[in-house]
């Protein structure tokens, strides 16, 4: 289970993030300075930083200088700033994305997601029942048999296997899989999810009873 320390001087907030992420297996962490967040990073360890910059003490910029100085640990800002400069300056100390307030909870996940991905604490294989995914080698196998799969499919079936039961709107997968400012067809993705179905079906694996539609929302997998 993955650490997120969640860093915000607004206990609303805080709350609101924990409610996001607790139910999709994120152990969630909760300070409410920066301070407190790296008193807490002495004796324990966060996989992901989320970090809101407007703080009293301490900011979230110096906070993140700070934690970056000492720990090699992935922060995403939290800012109702979307100024440029702004943006710029958190990147160029240290800050591996940020999300601007008020945000979307697809958004905030796809992003904890990606950055996660990014970084060096991801687990280099998936197994469910046969299956494994090879994220170094982006090989898809049932049974030590390769599945043959496009980027695109490979990326969905890693959202898939990494958050078992979690139902995922079809914005959500444009945003993780394509990325943001793109413009997808709610039907590219029903064409693809398709595709990866009979993809596995050709290999022997039980697609239909794992990779479920959820009508008028978007696909989960079933743990």
């Amino acid at each position: 289970m993955k650490t997120i320390l969640l860093v915000d001087d607004e206990q609303r907030m805080l709350d609101l993030l924990s409610l996001y992420l607790t139910p999709i297996g994120y152990s969630c962490i909760k300070k409410m300075s920066g301070l407190d967040a790296l008193a807490y990073l002495e004796t324990n360890h966060a996989d992901l930083i989320l970090l809101d910059v407007m703080m009293p003490e301490m900011d979230g910029w110096e906070t993140c200088r700070e934690i970056k100085s000492f720990y090699d640990i992935p922060i995403i800002m939290l800012t109702a700033k979307s100024d440029t400069p702004d943006i710029v300056k958190g990147l160029k100390i240290g800050a591996d994305d940020y999300i601007l307030k008020p945000f979307d909870e697809d958004e905030l996940i796809a992003r904890i997601q990606a950055v996660l991905r990014r970084g060096k604490s991801f687990d280099p294989e998936l197994s469910f029942q046969g299956l494994t995914l090879k994220k170094d080698s982006f090989e898809l196998l049932y049974n030590q048999e390769l599945i043959p799969t496009t980027p695109k499919e490979f990326s969905m079936m890693e959202l898939f296997l990494t958050y078992p039961n979690k139902v995922f709107s079809r914005e959500h997968l444009i945003a993780s899989v394509w990325g943001y400012g793109v413009s997808i067809e709610d039907r590219t993705i029903d064409s693809h999810v398709r595709n990866l179905r009979e993809k596995l079906r050709q290999a022997g694996f039980p697609a239909d009873s794992y990779l479920l539609t959820v009508w008028g929302i978007g696909y989960k997998w079933k743990k």
